[in-house]
């Protein structure tokens, strides 16, 4: 049995972290179909799940680059690595305030680990995901986050009795939620923001305690069992109507100033911001001014903004106003006869859905008639955008290629959610963007289905990858020992040369791969390259190399300075 934590460590938010995505993938489906506030799209549970699924794996990518193999990463990079990747990978208004309160935890829990830093990050976390929210209201996820933190205060010293008080705290809140939220009581149901936070702290106890918490009903005022914590049993809701385990009855209009169908907004607008904090206190006004359910978190120059409105392209403009908004997503939700509004055409036949590094090879790739996904640097697609973009491609059939063997289980976990919506995807396992796209050049969406893929497979498999990054600090590699600022060439995955400036490094890795044969050599510039390296290194191949040829794309902002293919 392994040793439970005194405090919590880098380790301990490592598998809270772990815990709370399996608890929230065992609860995701009954956690959507309790979602009736504040719009009944039906999807808290699957957006807290992307959610912890981007912290989750913004912890690992830490412990992955501790590299010296004997002692854990320090705690205070566990917690904001946690902290950062579910500001990034937030969806929803679910989503979007857990990340601030997962934020607000990580504030203090870099300082200290223990019981009285716990109390103290609970505390800072509730207050700090209450300032997020434009229009706070009670019976919600807010609610649940100040009850769990009122119960961890005391003078207690142990962390186990912290974390169990704060998890009793949350579920009794959770229970009178629909005692505080008109929507929930009629519907029967209990706060589904709520409840995915009862799970996700559920998951703190058992990483520190090393015990799943009791899971079932529980009742806060005696007046009606709750769905919480995993629990099947939903019981009698408060009007004494029945509701299925795992299903919401709404009976009756939703006639509440905040219920859908009363005339709400049409879209949720979401996307990541680069803006300074007084752009961001300005953004917040217009936003309010709009529409409703903003929530605007983050900080230190990156914020994620979540706001339900009528006009989205006002909603985008203001975050072009205050800064550098990306990773726009809007979503147009149901109207009021439940029915979407828009036209859907038919799907295409096939479509690819491509992720490249930067937005030049978007551009691209979005000529070639592909579908795009961006992964910017340090920020690596969750399988949630890779299902959002298979959506988007609208297409009966979908080839995947995810460009980078790190994302080889998140693009697995994304075809296997699209294939369950009924879409044919091929996953082919293409390792760099280079070799994406030779795929995409072999593409012909005309012929069968496996032809195509045989064949785009196959132009992948046939392009050798090289790429250069600068080396970070002194490090052991294949090529031997590198210091900081090195530039690396990496071939296939694995350093092959060291070098000292750009230029020298990528002929000496051109050579290198030449020497085993190849007819096609692809160049993607990075966006700070200039282009007398492109015809520097052009030059090179056509005196050295006879009847190879030489393609040279602009990648934009990607995180290696130069990325190379050899067919």
């Amino acid at each position: 049995m392994p040793q439970l934590p005194d405090d919590l460590d880098a380790v301990a938010v490592r598998t809270w972290c772990s815990l709370a995505l399996e608890a929230l993938g065992r609860e995701r489906a009954e956690i959507d179909a309790i979602n009736v506030y504040p719009i009944a799209d039906g999807d808290t549970g699957t957006n807290l799940y992307l959610t912890v699924e981007s912290a989750a794996a913004a912890v690992e990518a830490v412990f992955a680059a501790h590299e010296t193999g004997t002692t854990a990463p320090a705690t205070a990079d566990a917690v904001r690595a946690m902290a950062h990747g579910a500001l990034i990978g937030a969806r929803g208004n679910s989503g979007t305030i857990l990340a601030q309160l997962l934020r607000g935890m990580a504030g203090v829990l870099a300082d200290g680990g223990d019981a009285a830093h716990l109390r103290l990050a609970l505390t800072r976390a509730a207050a700090a995901a209450r300032q997020a929210v434009a229009h706070p209201v009670e019976g919600t996820v807010l609610t649940v986050a100040t009850a769990a933190a009122e119960a961890a205060q005391g003078d207690e010293p142990e962390l186990r009795a912290v974390v169990r008080a704060a998890y009793e705290g949350a579920r009794a809140a959770l229970a009178r939620t629909p005692e505080q939220l008109a929507v929930l009581g009629r519907a029967g149901v209990v706060d589904a923001g709520g409840r995915g936070l009862v799970a996700v702290l559920g998951a703190l106890v058992e990483a520190v305690t090393g015990q799943a918490p009791a899971r079932g009903p529980r009742t806060g005022s005696g007046k009606a069992a709750a769905p919480v914590d995993g629990g099947s049993v939903v019981g009698l809701p408060v009007g004494g109507v029945p509701v299925p385990a795992g299903g919401a009855l709404v009976e009756g209009p939703l006639d509440c100033p905040e219920d859908v169908g009363g005339g709400g907004p049409a879209f949720e607008v979401i996307y990541l911001l680069e803006a300074r904090d007084e752009q961001v206190d300005r953004l917040r006004t217009r936003l309010d001014a709009l529409g409703d359910s903003l929530v605007v978190v983050g900080g230190d120059g990156l914020w994620h903004v979540h706001v339900h409105v009528d006009d989205a392209g006002a909603a985008v403009e203001a975050g072009v106003e205050a800064g550098r908004p990306y990773r726009i997503r809007i979503t147009h939700f149901a109207t009021e006869s439940g029915h979407d509004v828009r036209v859907q055409a038919e799907p295409a036949q096939r479509a690819v859905v491509v992720v490249v590094p930067g937005d030049g090879l978007a551009g691209l790739c979005t000529e070639a008639g592909a579908t795009t996904v961006i992964a910017r640097p340090g920020e690596p697609p969750a399988s949630g955008e890779l299902v959002d973009a298979i959506r988007r491609a609208h297409a009966r059939e979908v080839v995947l290629l995810p460009n980078d063997a790190a994302l080889r289980h998140t693009a697995a976990a994304a075809a296997e959610q699209a294939r369950t919506e009924g879409v044919r995807v091929a996953l082919v396992p293409t390792r760099a963007a280079v070799q994406g796209i030779a795929a995409l050049a072999v593409h012909e969406p005309d012929r069968g289905f496996d032809e195509d893929v045989v064949a785009m497979t196959a132009a992948a498999g046939a392009t050798r990858y090289a790429e250069l990054a600068v080396a970070e600090r002194q490090s052991w590699t294949m090529a031997g020992i590198c210091q900081a600022g090195d530039i690396l060439g990496l071939i296939d995955g694995d350093v092959a040369v060291i070098g000292a400036d750009v230029p020298a490094t990528a002929r000496t890795v051109l050579d290198r791969m030449l020497a085993a044969g190849g007819e096609l050599v692809t160049l993607v510039l990075g966006e700070d390259v200039p282009d007398a390296l492109a015809d520097a290194l052009e030059e090179h191949v056509r005196e050295g190399y006879l009847a190879v040829d030489t393609v040279v794309y602009r990648g934009g902002h990607q995180r290696a300075p130069l990325l190379i293919g050899i067919e």
